[in-house]
């Protein structure tokens, strides 16, 4: 990648097709595709490949790595280590949306977020986008430094976010979910998951831009174990075609999710082999950003797949260099 304003990564040609996010029919072509660049405040990140997102979770109660980060220096280092492990973007959370999570209030989600987006804007080489549902901690992590918001709701939850976002011309992460985190299990009911996705998440662009959300801002997110059970995760990223088709960059975060313990019976924290497994899967049918913990290890994989897109794309001979 190379480097945009305030660096941020920004878009580099690396295909002759056209604008899109998906090629041809087989898995190789739908990956190499050319995709326009992703506008996020102050500056674009390129999405010619795949772009590994950083999870880093400042909250006691997370799923996977709740408590881990109780300082506003070892959530940097932690930061710094996913940049230099391949990360373009960090994702910094304040309140867990795990199934059944309760609701933090703003101040207390504000105290967790706040210092530590005002320090990264200064120290971290990539740019930071913000997991809230909430119109006053964007407004806030964007003045302190922020360059995306990531909304589970799809701008749903808070009447006035999708205005925060468009004033500050950020980027903007539109999520797929139903209901509440503590309520949306009993929401999990669909007769065609990746279709139905689909066409709620149409509802959330809609929304963005009826509040001036620039398209060239807008990456759609299916939510994968929001509001759906483990087939229906499987389901959906079986098929992103649907979600794809609405003509948007799609990100998928599957990473250390019950649906991959639905299939090893393994904690969390043992489920990295499949969550590199879903990436990769849905790298081949066009997806674009992958929202992780493990960024080193699901980077190789990418890039790996990246070379393997690349080399059928060119039709250049792979060479035996062992």
């Amino acid at each position: 990648m190379t480097r945009g304003q305030g660096g941020v990564p920004q878009a580099r040609d690396r295909s002759a097709g056209g604008s899109g996010p998906v090629g041809g029919s087989d898995p190789l072509s739908r990956a190499r595709g050319s995709a326009a660049p992703w506008a996020v405040r102050g500056g674009t990140v390129s999405l010619e490949g795949p772009v590994v997102m950083g999870i880093l979770n400042l909250t006691p109660d997370s799923f996977s790595d709740g408590g881990r980060f109780d300082s506003v220096e070892r959530a940097l280092s932690e930061a710094e280590a996913m940049a230099a492990a391949g990360a373009a973007l960090i994702d910094v959370g304040g309140e867990s949306t795990r199934p059944g999570a309760d609701t933090v209030p703003v101040a207390e989600e504000l105290r967790r977020v706040i210092p530590f987006v005002e320090a990264a804007a200064t120290r971290l080489p990539v740019p930071v986008s913000v997991d809230t549902r909430k119109a006053d901690v964007a407004r806030a992590a964007l003045d302190a430094g922020a360059a995306v918001v990531n909304d589970i709701s799809g701008l749903a939850h808070d009447p006035a976010m999708a205005e925060v976002v468009a004033d500050a011309g950020a980027g903007v992460v539109l999520m797929h979910m139903r209901g509440e985190p503590a309520t949306m299990r009993e929401r999990a009911h669909y007769d065609d998951a990746p279709r139905e996705v689909a066409s709620e998440l149409r509802r959330a662009v809609e929304r963005a831009r009826g509040a001036g959300v620039a398209d060239a801002a807008i990456v759609l997110d299916p939510g994968i174990g929001f509001a759906k059970n483990a087939a229906q995760s499987f389901a959906v990223l079986s098929r992103l075609q649907p979600l794809l088709g609405l003509g948007f960059p799609v990100l998928v975060g599957p990473s250390r999710k019950s649906f991959i313990g639905s299939v090893v019976d393994v904690p969390p924290e043992r489920r990295l082999a499949g969550t590199v497994a879903a990436c990769v899967a849905a790298y081949l049918q066009g997806a674009r950003i992958f929202r992780v913990h493990d960024v080193e290890p699901v980077s190789q994989a990418l890039a790996v797949a990246d070379a393997i897109a690349a080399a059928g794309w060119t039709g250049e001979p792979a060479r035996d260099e062992r």
